[in-house]
């Protein structure tokens, strides 16, 4: 894979792709270690050069995982990876999310344990996963704008926060991207906080492309889940709101088989679509799947497709929201 796309104005060059790394310890249930770790070997030897993950996946777990991936793969492709770090989730021994910090000191706290999880001397893009209600947001990115200073942090992030926050932000210091949800069923990025980003010159990597599985093409109705499953409390994984949003999964797959391609590939290649700002984040836990969504690369939309995409999948078509009415309290983003 030699497309590469840059993160806004002052971000790095990275793949057109990203590797999500998250379901490899956290949220979907039981992962195979040794199947994530050729999954990232894979992914590097594809040319993916940007791994997502997050402090608190997995307590750490994904971190190491990672560091694990990376030490143990070639060294000219382990030269070219970036990492992307979220921080700032509380989570107790049995794994519940109770807040976020985001206070300054707490910020350096979470970057020297990140670095020496990872095993590196920097973090290529840092950013708190969630605001903190009880810090304002000039004062976490300032903390991380001393990081990148020393030298600890090479970019500095954002994640799922709203417009009035982004430019709050950016007043602060350079801001390289945005990290927030979108695929064909989660567009609101495209009302205010996308045309923020662009008048900013912040990228967007975008998570969630392909809705947690739900717009895969995998996700049968009659699945169960297993124990420990995010999707179990997802909205849009419950009863009848499934069954419809399934629906808008056969509207696509008709016209993935068209074009002779997989409703995966459709999918991620319309998100690469949006603008060549935004750097979709793939979550494959396994090789077959890593290589079922390189094949979007190869994807072209032409009007006609876009056409007939947004008539079996309209904006604000999906029944449910993407996360349980408590998490969505926590998200700057929909306010």
């Amino acid at each position: 894979m030699t497309a590469t796309r840059t993160l806004g104005s002052t971000g790095p060059q990275v793949s057109a792709l990203g590797l999500g790394c998250m379901g490899m310890s956290a949220l979907y249930g039981e992962s195979d270690r040794a199947e994530s770790i050729a999954t990232i070997h894979a992914a590097l030897a594809a040319g993916i050069t940007l791994l997502d993950t997050g402090d608190f996946y997995g307590m750490g777990h994904n971190e190491l995982l990672i560091n694990e991936a990376l030490r143990t793969a070639p060294g000219a492709a382990r030269e070219q990876v970036l990492t992307s770090v979220k921080f700032g989730a509380l989570r107790t021994v049995e794994g519940a999310f109770t807040g976020y910090d985001g206070r300054p000191a707490a910020v350096k706290n979470f970057a020297a344990y990140s670095l020496q999880r990872l095993g590196t001397d920097h973090i290529d893009i840092y950013r708190i996963a969630r605001v903190d209600p009880d810090v304002p947001i000039e004062e976490t990115v300032g903390a991380i704008a001393e990081l990148v200073e020393a030298g600890h942090v090479r970019h500095i992030g954002l994640s799922e926060v709203g417009a009035d926050t982004i430019r709050r932000a950016a007043a602060v210091a350079p801001i390289s991207d945005l990290q927030i949800e979108y695929s064909l069923i989660s567009r609101s990025v495209e009302d205010a906080i996308l045309p923020v980003c662009r008048e900013l010159g912040i990228g967007v990597t975008a998570y969630g492309v392909l809705s947690r599985g739900l717009i895969s093409g995998h996700f049968s109705r009659d699945r169960e889940l297993a124990p420990g499953d995010f999707r179990a409390m997802s909205p849009r994984f419950q009863g009848g709101n499934l069954q419809h949003n399934l629906d808008l999964v056969d509207a696509l797959r008709k016209i993935a088989e068209q074009k002779g391609v997989s409703v995966a590939q459709i999918a991620i290649a319309w998100v690469l679509g949006r603008g060549t700002d935004i750097v979709p984040l793939v979550g494959a836990r396994r090789r077959d799947r890593l290589t079922e969504a390189l094949g979007a690369l190869d994807v072209t939309l032409d009007a006609a497709d876009l056409s007939a995409i947004e008539e079996a999948v309209p904006a604000g078509a999906a029944a449910g929201s993407r996360y349980p009415e408590n998490q969505m309290a926590h998200l700057d983003s929909e306010r």
